[in-house]
């Protein structure tokens, strides 16, 4: 029977974990950014924004590198999985934000291991036993509590439908990463980051004409450099590293990483913006967590990779 090639070194084997870490602490830097940006202008304008900054990088890169050959069997897969993220995805998340705080948003993305996993089983051939279901009503549960205990604010208008539409938005990230598992083997982590990029900018761009696109805050400068930021760091360092990182570790052990969000997005949130956790809010977060924590000790990989 052959094996598997070994790493080479021990930095070979922590490198793919370490491209998650930083990926998923700038994504948690994202609600804070995207909170900010909606703040000041339309959800629209601001994901088209982001979409069109990177795509603008990554076209300065294709003039000196070019653009790498497609298998004609990956071209529907990759349009699914665009649809899914930027497209679908951020529709769900810019205005999620316009409706709750970035600290419970982020809560709200410990979610998607599980839905990965769930998804995984059909698809990978990653078999969840009993306590990841468990652990996964439980976290459904904590995320229905979190919401419910939430109260309007100025910074959260009106957190169940922003929790909500946050949700819709890590059904998207389910598909996304499950499609991307699939393309990872094939195609340029890059390759795949800059595709989402410029398929995001298609896609809003008639967006900019409806007559929701209007701005609705005080645009300035912060909500300009936020715009610059999720384009740059998030759009291009993020999605980078966490593609490179999903194609050399299995789905759900990288989606795993996710959990590590909403610690980073409570503690930015607080920091940054002022953003408080009501006590039962924090039992709620508690409760999530616990979900997320006991499913991922029943994970069981069965013939992947």
């Amino acid at each position: 029977m052959s094996h598997p090639p070994q790493p080479t070194s021990k930095i070979g084997v922590y490198i793919p974990s370490i491209a998650l870490f930083v990926a998923v602490l700038i994504w948690a830097s994202s609600f804070v950014a995207m909170k900010v940006a909606v703040m000041a202008f339309s959800p629209l304008v601001v994901i088209f924004g982001r979409m069109a900054v990177a795509s603008v990088i990554f076209g300065f890169v294709a003039l000196r590198t070019g653009i790498p050959k497609v298998r004609r069997q990956d071209v529907v897969i990759i349009l699914c999985m665009a649809l899914c993220e930027p497209c679908l995805y951020f529709i769900f998340e810019a205005f999620a934000l316009r409706y709750t705080t970035a600290s419970q948003a982020g809560m709200i993305t410990a979610m998607l291991p599980l839905m990965v996993a769930a998804v995984a089983f059909v698809s990978l051939g990653e078999r969840p036993r009993g306590r990841t279901w468990a652990g996964f009503f439980i976290a459904v549960a904590g995320v229905v509590w979190l919401s419910a205990a939430s109260v309007s604010s100025d910074l959260a208008p009106n957190p169940i439908l922003g929790n909500t539409l946050e949700f819709l938005a890590m059904v998207c990230a389910t598909g996304y990463t499950v499609l991307l598992k699939r393309l990872s083997s094939t195609n340029s982590p890059w390759f795949l980051t800059a595709v989402q990029a410029v398929a995001g900018a298609l896609f809003y761009l008639p967006g900019l004409l409806l007559p929701i696109a209007q701005t609705h805050g005080e645009p300035g400068l912060n909500g300009v450099l936020a715009i610059l930021y999720l384009g740059s760091i998030v759009t291009i360092g993020a999605y980078g590293l966490y593609n490179f990182g999903v194609s050399r570790l299995p789905a759900s052990q990288a989606s795993a990483f996710i959990n590590l969000i909403p610690v980073f997005s409570v503690i930015l949130g607080t920091m940054l913006l002022g953003e408080t956790f009501t006590p039962w809010q924090i039992a709620a977060s508690v409760v999530v967590l616990v979900g997320v924590g006991l499913s991922q000790g029943g994970l069981r990989r069965v013939g992947v990779e």
